[in-house]
């Protein structure tokens, strides 16, 4: 049997001299390159993200969360951000895992930022966080180059002026509300002149305390002025104590002096008035006034001497003091 004639590409119509056809070739290419810029073009956008779509650089609009697909080969370009998330920014510290890029500076750079002057011109270490997140993505990606950065040394320098205007006892004891409340109100003002595209939310002072070098003279200072404080309410709770019940003995004893002159004046005048009675009587009958007077005065004198026994002066006998055993029986 004879063999079969070989297929030689070369010899045949619409082969080249390699054996593919040139037409094969591109056509797999096209379809390798539009699988390649289909499969490019899905994304998927988070629950608490939007997209942000730019048409050859320019903004196109943006896409909620789920499954999405964009022009492939750079027609369209999409950046993610987690407009529903609470972002922070952390001055002076820095938390570990971190996702977001400008959440806490460099340790160098977060110990610059975290040095300060007060207003009495006293050196005090601030750390603080500021709460923030993203309202506006159009104005937070075309409104300035590094919308981050930009807010970080915005912050510092609203911290800087605030902790500035105040002595440092306000910083590191009382005044902090009143700095976190400030700080809030010029840094909201200055991201929505500059159009920033972000809402702030908080600004928290965290570990607010001298520096090292006068930390322990500092503790001093502040232990003896609480033992100065404690002294002044233990002192203030005697005063409490004692004068009030002084005073209640004083209000009490004014009060018993008031009644008694009351007493003593009301007393009068009921004699000054029984007097005028009697005299009024004594006048329309002295001889029976008189004698009234008299009967009525043996009788309140009479009954305080008790019992007497009165015998006659021309008596020589015994026997009329036999009765005196009598007598004696009947005193109470």
């Amino acid at each position: 049997m004879a063999d079969a004639p070989r297929f030689n590409p070369s010899r045949t119509p619409g082969f080249p001299a390699g054996g593919v056809p040139f037409k094969w070739l591109a056509l797999a290419a096209a379809t390798l390159l539009l699988l390649s810029g289909l499969a490019r073009g899905v994304y998927t956008v988070g629950p608490e993200s939007v997209g942000v779509i730019q048409r050859f650089g320019r903004f196109a609009g943006t896409v909620g969360p789920g499954l999405r697909f964009k022009l492939p080969f750079g027609i369209d370009t999409v950046t993610i951000l987690p407009v529903k998330r609470q972002l922070k920014m952390e001055f002076g510290f820095g938390s570990a895992g971190a996702s977001n890029p400008d959440q806490a500076a460099s340790d160098p750079e977060q110990n610059r930022e975290s040095d300060m002057v007060t207003g009495d011109l006293n050196a005090a270490h601030v750390e603080w966080v500021v709460q923030y997140e993203i309202s506006d993505p159009e104005l937070y990606l075309f409104n300035h180059r590094e919308p981050g950065p930009t807010l970080r040394d915005l912050a510092e320098s609203v911290m800087r002026e605030v902790v500035g205007d105040r002595t440092v006892d306000e910083v590191l004891t009382v005044g902090r509300q009143g700095i976190e409340n400030d700080a809030i109100a010029k840094l909201t003002k200055l991201v929505q002149d500059l159009g920033m595209g972000l809402r702030v939310q908080q600004v928290q002072l965290k570990n607010v305390h001298p520096p090292q070098a006068v930390q322990r003279s500092f503790d001093e200072v502040n232990r003896a002025q609480q033992e100065r404080e404690q002294m002044i309410n233990q002192a203030n709770g005697e005063y409490n104590k004692v004068v009030p019940r002084a005073s209640g003995e004083a209000d009490k004893k004014l009060r018993e002096a008031e009644g008694y002159a009351l007493k003593r004046v009301n007393e009068a005048q009921g004699d000054v008035a029984r007097f005028k009675s009697l005299l009024e009587q004594y006048e329309k009958a002295p001889d029976v006034t008189r004698q009234r007077l008299y009967l009525e005065t043996i009788s309140e004198v009479l009954p305080q001497i008790g019992g007497k026994v009165i015998l006659d002066a021309d008596a020589k006998q015994f026997l009329p003091l036999m009765n005196l055993q009598q007598l004696d029986a009947t005193k109470p």
